[in-house]
């Protein structure tokens, strides 16, 4: 829910206090806070003991607190599954990032795990053959497959699943499918070397034109 201001509707993103965090509070007039409804309220904290939700919130938040500005977030990734019990660990990747998995992977075994990977061309399935248009082939015949790799790392049995530079897109069918909670270790950004926060900060800079900021 945001507050309708004008033109346009505002949310967090509008805030300059994110005083949310604090103790002692003051609040925009908008604030999501100060205008939440107690059904929405109650509604969250109901999920949180829904399956095992609460232990992982509690897990994250310890995660968060004992390797904060020290861990990278693969040891982050190892810490929470050890918390939560997780052993054999799910890896959806991209094909582009089979590098990347395989040295997680071999991390992975290091520390006690057992990995388990499904690439994102598993099945080599042709584009046009699910109604995807056939230019889309000029970068490569075959389609990604996330549904797919959601069902095998569900059949594998994984305790935790990990996303290595899925598309867009493509991840968001893989997080719907996946029956074991998901993390996700590397967002792909081919242009920024996988780092797309670097044209958050360079939109006042480099991409303030492309963006039209």
């Amino acid at each position: 829910m945001g507050i309708f201001m004008g033109e346009k509707t505002l949310s967090c993103v509008d805030c300059g206090t994110q005083n949310c965090k604090f103790k002692t509070r003051t609040y925009p007039e908008f604030c999501l806070t100060t205008n939440l409804a107690e059904e929405d309220s109650a509604w969250a904290l109901e999920r949180y003991d829904e399956d095992r939700n609460k232990e992982i919130m509690i897990a994250s938040a310890e995660v968060e607190y004992e390797g904060y500005c020290q861990w990278t977030r693969v040891q982050e990734i190892m810490e929470f599954a050890r918390k939560i019990g997780a052993r054999k660990i799910g890896i959806a990747n991209c094909i582009g990032l089979i590098n990347e998995a395989r040295i997680f992977a071999r991390i992975l075994r290091a520390n006690g795990f057992e990995p388990y990977a499904v690439i994102c061309k598993v099945e080599g399935r042709a584009k046009t053959s699910v109604g995807i248009p056939s230019e889309c082939e000029n970068i490569g015949p075959a389609m990604c497959n996330p549904i797919l790799q959601a069902r095998l790392l569900n059949q594998a049995g994984t305790d935790l699943n990990v996303v290595i530079g899925l598309c867009v897109g493509h991840d968001s069918l893989f997080y719907r499918y996946s029956e074991a909670y998901v993390t996700t270790l590397v967002t792909k950004d081919r242009v920024t070397g996988n780092n797309p926060a670097a044209a958050l900060y360079t939109a006042g800079s480099y991409y303030k034109k492309k963006f039209g900021v």
